[in-house]
């Protein structure tokens, strides 16, 4: 016998009494459904992010998480997430990463190709873009990164951020 899905704004004792719901959000479990999903985070042209945990959401302090929808034929603006280490989970299509790689003698584009089931690291102030070349499949991926809210800082190009305390 399984266990009741629980109900949107339920904890970890979805059994107990409504003196449960009244719980401090950082004493209890979250559940936010898939239909719950908050679009009203930062954006970047060419593509939709949607907020799952947050600080907003459920009172997270150093993480957030939710999806990202690239159109087909899209390429998302050029972009960075400030401080944040970005994670990346490919839930479908083939997605492609596009950054700068400048260790060897000359500025280099690189392009990873990903497919569903892979991974992706963003360093913080990694400027890069997505893009889904595929002309009929929307590509969606899953996305944690390590501060409380979607940092996105929209570029005029892809370029090298250079440090300017060295």
């Amino acid at each position: 016998m399984s266990e009741p899905l629980t109900n949107p704004g339920e904890g970890f004792h979805p059994h107990l009494d409504d003196a449960s719901a009244a719980a401090p959000p950082r004493t209890r479990l979250h559940h936010v459904r898939a239909d719950a999903l908050d679009a009203d985070t930062a954006q970047s042209t060419g593509m939709r992010r949607f907020a799952a945990v947050s600080g907003r959401s459920v009172g997270s302090e150093k993480l957030w998480m939710g999806q990202t929808h690239v159109a087909p034929a899209t390429a998302s603006s050029d972009h960075h997430h400030g401080e944040s280490e970005t994670a990346i989970y490919v839930v479908s299509g083939h997605p492609e990463f596009v950054f700068l790689d400048d260790t060897g003698d000359r500025p280099e584009e690189v392009r990873l190709r990903t497919s569903p089931g892979d991974y992706v690291f963003v360093p913080p102030y990694v400027p890069h873009r997505e893009e889904n070349p595929d002309p009929a499949e929307e590509a969606v991926v899953v996305i944690a990164r390590s501060t409380q809210e979607a940092i996105v800082v929209n570029l005029p190009g892809l370029y090298a951020l250079r440090d300017e305390r060295t």
